[in-house]
This record gives structure tokens, C-alpha cells and sequence, in this order.
């Protein structure tokens, strides 16, 4: 089975990413992309912004297709995850939903950082800080 979802590649005036750190499995513990699964009759963008509001509290304006990446999950599921550039609103970042916490993080604090599979690959391979800082 196949689980369409997206997630948000949000960055604020001062080049910080926006990251949740995960409050249930998969990847609990760790910190990631805000977003999750598109519901039935939703649009990727509608779904982003829905995620988006309630796993940090923020309105975004969602942007292009950053690119997209499969991920296994239990039981055979396949997640197929699109992950788009987004603006925020003004406002202050506060978990929800799932969501442990959330934070901005400048492209230097990333490796340090107990991050999902993979993210620091896809954040370089998309060249989302223009292939500087961040290194799979």
C-alpha cells in the first residue's frame, strides 16, 4: 500500500529551517519536516497547510515542489512523501498535534542534531541552502 503525504520546507527571514521533532512513532524522538498524510479530497497544498497549523501553530503560503522521496513503513506501507517550500505567516512556532517540539535551526546546527533517515542528504541533494552548509 501506498500513503501519499507532504511535508514543509519552511525557512524564516534569518535562513533557519523549521523542524519538529517527532511526539509518536515512526520517529519518535527525532526531528523532521513538518507534515504527514493527504487526506481523501485534499490537495497537496491544502494538506500542507493543514499539517502545517497543526503540528507548529503557523499559517503558510505553500510554494514549488521541492522534490519527493519514498519511505518504507510497517506492515508493507510505502510513504510517498512531497515535500514543498513554504512561507510562513508571522507568528511564533508551538508544537502540536504530534509534534514534541519545534524549532528553527540554522544549516550548521542540523548535523548536530538526532534527525530522520536521510534528511540531511535530501536537504543537500535539493540544494535547499543552496548546497552550502548542509551535508549527507
Amino acid at each position: 500500500m501506498r500513503v501519499r503525504c507532504v511535508g514543509g520546507i519552511v525557512i524564516d527571514g534569518a535562513g533557519r529551517l523549521l523542524l519538529v521533532r517527532r511526539g509518536r512513532p515512526p520517529g519518535e524522538g527525532l526531528w523532521s519536516l513538518p507534515g504527514g498524510r493527504v487526506e481523501a479530497g485534499e490537495s497537496d497544498a491544502e494538506a500542507l497547510r493543514r499539517e502545517l497549523a497543526e503540528e507548529t501553530g503557523l499559517a503558510v503560503t505553500v510554494g514549488v515542489l521541492a522534490g519527493s522521496v519514498e519511505r518504507p513503513g510497517l506492515d508493507g506501507v510505502v510513504y510517498e512523501i512531497h515535500d514543498y517550500f513554504a512561507t510562513p505567516a508571522p507568528g511564533t512556532p508551538r508544537a502540536g498535534d504530534d509534534a514534541a517540539a519545534v524549532g528553527w535551526f540554522a544549516p550548521g546546527e542540523l548535523p548536530g542534531l538526532p534527525l530522520t533517515s536521510g534528511l540531511l542528504a535530501v536537504l543537500a541533494g535539493w540544494r535547499v541552502f543552496d548546497g552550502g552548509v548542509v551535508s549527507g
